[in-house]
């Protein structure tokens, strides 16, 4: 066994076989079943879902085994399912929460758990800590308690579930279908090998739409990439675009709760901008109406179009929890992070990348243009701000000579524009003269140093890329 298991920004990510073994998912598995009896929703049960990754089915067994031990109800999955089915699911089946196998975006050799509480979003800090709690004492000796699950299907304990058409049916609900059936708009999408296959696909075929898919089978080293939807990654989904004259492509992370959004040129269109494109898109086809809610590491712009159409805007940490929190208690329109995470009002306050594909082609198909034709109008509404996330990384014995660094780091200036505030919450955080600002944090579930810089252009992008680089004594870019 580990030492200590700790939950990160979005659940507990480790190496399959070294620190992510069967033994230390069934302590995971206790310290939930812990959390569940303490919250007295035993007799709710806990839905499982899992990803497509190595042994994510195996894994989801071994947690069920697990609950049905301390009598707790299972609704496991019969197939791979996305984060945001899973979520989707505890509502359905009006659960007490659900377990979901997954590593989303990490490398191939990670796997990882995360837990969903009965609210259908991420786990908050104090429910996570009650979890690492219950974990710690089952590793300081506490006992496990499984049952195998054929022995407990006469108990009643265990039931098969499979809610991709209840899903499916709650999508169509929040998307304008007859706009997107009229469109005969052609479609690249790539799943990224992951638990999201099947889904937009199926979805946009019945609305009509030509759609060619790409990676759409299961490959647990996911084609030697990382199963993350952003510029590096999608290269075969610009060639596709492009091949097949798509008037937009549509990536998937391995879990299905991120996503990535290619244009009819094949140019990749970053999360902060598709979330401005879509906010501004909301505001002119919806009715209702709330503040908006982004991450720290999130773009500004989305600050621009809420103050010009008379809503407000509220900061979360870096975490889509927060946001989910933001979402269920404020009534937010849209809530999101430049990672590619993403929901709406209405939905469940857990992003979801299948739904902001949706959402993209409804945008599409409403304004009768290409996706730069709709960046190119919001530009003269709005203005533009570029932005960029680099990642840097760090050995794990490091980590904490990073930080240091980090913390101490405290100039004047950058690229010879003055710093006129700090903020030290959430990595830190520094905020120049001209509106531009940066972020530099370690990733609470990777082993990097991001920096986050937005500015004016390119250019001064790049120049104050560089320059904090440099002042932090780490790696070129």
């Amino acid at each position: 066994m580990i030492p200590e298991i700790k939950f990160g920004t979005d659940g507990w990510r480790a190496l399959i076989a070294r620190d992510f073994t069967f033994e230390n998912t069934r302590v995971v598995a206790q310290g939930i079943a812990g959390y569940i009896k303490s919250q007295n929703l035993l007799k709710k049960g806990v839905v499982i879902g899992y990803d497509n990754r190595f042994l994510s089915q195996e894994f989801a067994r071994e947690c069920a085994q697990v609950l049905v031990g301390n009598g707790i109800k299972v609704f496991i999955a019969d197939k791979a399912m996305p984060t945001p089915v899973t979520a989707f699911a505890v509502r359905v089946t009006n659960a007490g929460g659900a377990i979901m196998i997954t590593a989303s975006h990490n490398p191939p050799e990670y796997n990882g758990i995360k837990f969903i509480p009965e609210y259908a979003g991420p786990a908050m800090p104090d429910i996570t800590s009650y979890i690492e709690n219950e974990v710690n004492r089952v590793l300081e000796g506490g006992k496990v308690y499984q049952i195998n699950l054929e022995e407990a299907r006469p108990l009643g304990l265990v039931t098969d579930i499979n809610i991709e058409k209840d899903y499916i049916n709650q999508l169509l609900a929040m998307v304008n279908q007859d706009t997107i059936r009229g469109s005969n708009l052609k479609i690249v999408v790539n799943p990224m090998f992951g638990a999201g296959i099947g889904y937009l696909d199926k979805i946009l075929t019945g609305l009509g739409c030509e759609v060619k898919t790409i990676n759409n089978y299961r490959d647990v080293l996911f084609g030697g990439l990382l199963p993350e939807p952003t510029r590096h990654n999608l290269s075969d989904l610009q060639w596709a675009v492009g091949n097949h004259k798509a008037d937009v492509g549509l990536a998937l992370d391995g879990d299905a709760d991120r996503f990535g959004i290619v244009n009819h040129k094949g140019e990749f269109i970053t999360p902060n901008q598709l979330m401005c494109l879509l906010f501004d898109h909301l505001l002119k086809t919806r009715n209702f109406r709330g503040a908006v809610c982004r991450s720290v590491a999130t773009t500004r712009m989305l600050d621009r179009v809420a103050q010009k159409n008379g809503l407000g805007v509220i900061e979360t940490p870096v975490g889509y929890k927060y946001i989910g929190q933001c979402m269920r208690e404020k009534g937010c329109i849209l809530g999101g992070e430049e990672s590619g995470g993403l929901s709406i009002f209405g939905h469940i306050p857990e992003k979801d990348g299948i739904l902001a594909g949706l959402l993209t082609v409804e945008m599409i198909a409403c304004s009768g243009k290409n996706l730069a034709e709709i960046s190119e109008t919001f530009a003269g509404e709005y203005g533009w701000m570029v932005s960029e996330r680099f990642d840097i990384t760090i050995q794990r014995q490091d980590k904490t000579m990073v930080l240091d660094r980090i913390s101490k780091y405290s100039p004047k200036t950058i690229t010879g524009i003055r710093v006129v505030a700090h903020d030290n919450q959430e990595g830190n955080k520094i905020e120049l003269e001209d509106g531009s600002w940066v972020l530099i944090r370690c990733s609470g579930t990777e082993p990097v140093c991001r920096i986050y810089v937005e500015t004016t252009d390119k250019k001064h992008l790049e120049e104050m890329q560089k320059e904090v680089i440099q002042n932090l004594v780490l790696s070129e870019p």
